[in-house]
């Protein structure tokens, strides 16, 4: 975002909080954090980062990797951007009364809420989907279309929808969060991390058919 100091364009600084939870999959989060504290390295007062999780403390990933948690939700401050991801712990999640309450919270205070593959179900179980367009993993695609809540897009990688923003699966959240770069700050500085992190798809075997199911 732009302010303004007489006729001076001024970046403004923002705040991202990324939930974490049990299960969660890693790269749905992990993907989003290089890409905002990349912004934080390359414009230092711009971009504040911290990890959120239901007790604070270690969390245990999806594929094994632990992580410390910045905050508990009891501790965790107001952010300007949320960033819900998913994986098998959502399952767990959904029943989480805390989980939810703490989204409901986070995204009254929040300029925008994210989510990342089905991070959306946590999302949508917190009633802040209502009605909104939005994606999440191709395989949970008619899953979320079943709950009636949701206009569910096919074949997005991220879906905008102003306060609200959805990605589809795991490395789509780099998509997404890029595009929250430029939306917030600039175009050109969502540029110089793509190419920061050099993040620039090109992956090998594009010749070989993707298959309907892994």
């Amino acid at each position: 975002m732009i302010a303004r100091r007489g006729t001076e364009e001024v970046l403004v600084k923002k705040s991202v909080a990324i939930v974490i939870f049990p299960e969660v999959e890693e790269l749905d989060f992990v993907g989003p954090w290089e890409i905002f504290t990349r912004v934080r390295r390359l414009e230092p007062a711009l971009c504040e980062v911290f990890t959120v999780a239901p007790d604070g403390g270690e969390v245990r990933c999806a594929n094994g990797l632990r992580v410390i948690a910045d905050h508990s939700f009891a501790s965790a401050p107001p952010a300007d951007v949320v960033l819900v991801p998913g994986g098998a712990g959502t399952r767990a999640q959904v029943e989480n009364p805390a989980m939810l309450d703490y989204i409901r919270r986070a995204d009254a205070a929040a300029e925008i809420t994210t989510s990342v593959c089905t991070g959306s179900f946590l999302l949508e179980r917190a009633g802040v989907l209502t009605g909104k367009r939005a994606t999440t993993h191709w395989r949970s695609l008619e899953q979320l279309r079943a709950l009636g809540t949701v206009r569910v897009a096919e074949g997005e990688r991220w879906v905008d929808e102003g306060r609200i923003v959805t990605s589809a699966g795991v490395s789509a959240g780099i998509d997404m969060a890029l595009h929250l770069v430029g939306r917030l700050w600039d175009p050109a500085l969502a540029r110089r991390v793509q190419k920061a992190v050099e993040y620039l798809p090109d992956p090998p075997y594009g010749e070989v058919p993707l298959p309907a199911e892994v």
